[in-house]
């Protein structure tokens, strides 16, 4: 069993091995030196439990009859073991502490805990809950923090400290370090710092409710009712139970809000439920969402945002457009005076985290898949994924004696011809272009219908013969034939990085052949964002049109950035990948709509610690990699949002308020309209939020 561990803990080194057996010889000296005392402690530990309801007097008494009939030569309970007993209880307690100094030897070194030399498994438990934002007492006292669950550890209204030893017991910060980060890799902040210098980096936002953050709240108990400290203030109530003060914490302060009046104005967008429109591209229940729409005009919302679903408008013949669900959604926004903001929705509904409803590609796009699967973007074992087209046949006349890149060019010109009087008019003032699954430019790297679950790192999407074919001409070129295939230990969909032989620290992913696989399957991705683009620009020329970037937050506190390359990202933390999509963006004008700008290391219910997940700093190298080349960005929400934190922290993200050039967001659509959002007090929230958007001053600001 060790040796198992030792092999996952990655701790064969020979100064591990020494620093165990030092750790192992100094305890067993111990041990021998302090006799049964030791036993006699931990049992008396052990038993705290049931002795908590004794006064202090009971427990000493207990305690000292206890040490003297162990320490007494005539009645120990342990000089009566039998030999032999001691000596297997040794070797299981040696055999134990052998692995426990290389699961520590494994966390100080690959982990960067700050662990002390003789630390036991309860140290180890102590830091991963620090590290996950819960408040661990020096007692052993666990509870959350008010900033994780907003009230009073569960068990009563009060934090009881009974420890006889100690009259002062504070709340400890956690580690410093991060869990898993490789040795010598920097924080998320130091690590995007130093990649890009000379381009802003903020300050730390007030609402970042880290643990390393939180207000240290301390906790006074005394034996005979007296305060140790007297430069605490603590304004809470006081009682005395068993001779002990129980001190009433009081909730912590709100923290402070900034002031967003008077700057700049960002137009607030609400998206439309997907089902909108049903499959017959009529209006679904068109009174209760002019109720709806009234209302959130009432708020001064400035538009709305809808999918003009591909699958809905030439869902039978080709060429055969059918807007009429829009044109009466359309003319009911521009009655009620506001704005759109339209998505060409080339994709499939239906499957991912969100969608409540199914709409598949157009059906005599399935029938083609179903002669021609490689139409569709295939995984390594020729799973074919049918919610997007493959980028392989961009310029391929398979769709009916039409390319892809045509298809959707005539989609847009249907779409422009349509409601040219909204575009003539103000009314629709942007385009986002789908460029991918979930209108996303990047390939379908995760999909839940082939059992890809969070964290995974996913799998490359590059096996379907038009693809295949671009990568054997491209390794021919190279000289290279041999070349012309996909990593062959990449792993699985649910695999992690460290699992790989590709994607591991040192992996070939930073070999020759990785990075001209990963060059190529980067460009693939940009070059098709690079097609649809220019053809999209003369659809809607003298529009705002836009992308939709995903925020692929997990492992990027890793070396390779594994789920970021599958997705198409080649962003290694040697590198950054995001340069030339935003070159490419910028070449046609397009604004960037990122969807990762809400996420925050504390309060989700997803464990960013355990995938080594940093949305933080993937949002400011995305924003930074925009704002360097000049081009404007969008945001919405990638998760519901209804809180006042969540939407200061958005707030903090569209107006930062050190940036010594002033650069904000261009626009901010809320992820979406729900019958939650219409619940009064969530509604207020929502209010407030759009008129600290828009630059104007809110009542009872906490400042």
């Amino acid at each position: 069993m060790a040796t198992d561990i030792q092999k996952l803990m990655g701790t064969s080194e020979e100064d591990d091995d020494e620093e165990m057996d030092m750790d192992v010889k100094e305890e067993d000296d111990e041990d021998e030196e302090n006799g049964g005392k030791n036993i006699a402690a931990q049992i008396i530990a052990g038993g705290g439990g049931g002795m908590a309801s004794n006064n202090s007097d009971n427990q000493f008494q207990h305690q000292q009859q206890f040490q003297e009939q162990v320490t007494t030569p005539a009645g120990g309970a342990r000089r009566s073991r039998p030999l032999e007993e001691k000596e297997r209880t040794k070797l299981r307690e040696r055999h134990r502490r052998a692995i426990t100094a290389r699961i520590l030897a494994g966390l100080r070194r690959h982990g960067n805990y700050n662990l002390r030399v003789r630390a036991d498994i309860n140290d180890v438990i102590a830091a991963l809950a620090r590290e996950a934002g819960w408040v661990v007492l020096p007692d052993g006292t666990t509870f959350p923090s008010r900033s994780q669950q907003g009230s009073r550890p569960a068990g009563g209204t009060s934090a009881a400290v009974t420890s006889s030893s100690s009259h002062l017991v504070s709340q400890q910060t956690p580690p410093a370090s991060l869990r898993g980060v490789s040795p010598g890799y920097q924080t998320s902040v130091e690590y995007n710092t130093c990649r890009m210098k000379g381009v802003f980096m903020p300050n730390p936002s007030p609402y970042d409710l880290s643990a390393s953050t939180q207000p240290q709240i301390p906790a006074v108990v005394g034996e005979g009712g007296e305060q140790t400290e007297s430069s605490l203030h603590i304004g809470g109530s006081m009682d005395i139970i068993n001779d002990k003060q129980i001190i009433d914490i009081p909730p912590i302060p709100k923290l402070p809000e900034r002031d967003f009046a008077g700057t700049s104005f960002i137009p607030v967008y609400v998206m439309l439920p997907l089902g909108v429109i049903n499959m017959k591209c009529e209006l679904v229940d068109p009174d209760d969402l002019l109720k709806q729409l009234k209302v959130l005009k009432s708020a001064n919302v400035d538009g709305i945002m809808v999918d003009c679903w591909w699958g809905i408008v030439e869902a039978h013949t080709p060429q055969e457009y059918n807007w009429s669900g829009y044109g009466r959604l359309f003319q009911m926004v521009r009655e009620l005076k506001l704005k759109l903001q339209v998505v060409m929705s080339f994709h499939e509904c239906g499957g991912n985290v969100g969608d409540d409803v199914c709409i598949p590609l157009p059906h005599w796009v399935a029938e083609i898949g179903r002669s021609n699967p490689d139409i569709f973007f295939t995984d390594r074992e020729g799973r074919r994924n049918p919610e997007c087209l493959s980028w392989g046949i961009d310029k391929e006349r398979v769709l009916r004696g039409r390319t892809a890149v045509e298809v959707y060019f005539d989609y847009m010109r249907s779409f422009r011809a349509e409601f040219d009087e909204f575009f003539a008019d103000g009314i629709i003032s942007m385009v986002e272009v789908g460029l991918g699954p979930c209108g996303e430019l990047r390939y379908p790297s995760c999909p839940v219908k082939h059992g890809w679950r969070y964290p995974g790192i996913g799998e490359f999407q590059c096996y379907d013969q038009y693809l295949l074919k671009s990568l054997k001409k491209t390794a021919e070129a190279r000289r290279h034939p041999f070349w012309a295939r996909g990593p062959d230990n990449a792993g699985f969909y649910n695999s992690q990085p460290h699992e790989t032989g590709f994607f591991c620290d040192g992996g070939d992913y930073d070999g020759y052949y990785g990075r001209f696989f990963l060059n190529w399957y980067t460009r693939i991705l940009v070059d098709h964002g690079d097609r649809v683009l220019s053809l999209a620009k003369l659809a809607f020329e003298g529009t705002q049109i836009a992308v939709k970037l995903s925020g692929i937050h997990w492992w990027y506190k890793t070396a390779s950035h594994a789920a970021e390359l599958t997705a198409g990202f080649y962003n290694p933390c040697n590198r950054d990948g995001y340069a030339a999509i935003s070159a490419m963006l910028k070449k046609h004008k397009a604004a960037l709509n990122f969807s990762c700008s809400e996420l925050r290391m504390v309060d989700q219910q997803v464990d960013f610690a355990e995938a080594l997940a940093d949305p933080e700093g993937l949002v400011w190298q995305v924003l930074n990699a925009a704002w360097e080349v000049g081009i404007p960005i969008a945001s919405e929400n990638a998760l519901p949002c209804h809180d006042r934190v969540t939407y200061n922290k958005i707030l903090d993200k569209a107006k930062p308020s050190n940036d010594p050039d002033g650069r904000h967001f261009l626009s901010f659509t809320h992820l979406r309209l729900s019958p939650l959002l219409m619940e009064r007090q969530t509604f207020m929230e929502f209010e407030r939020f759009v008129k600290r958007m828009h630059g104007e001053a809110v009542v009872e600001l906490k400042v």
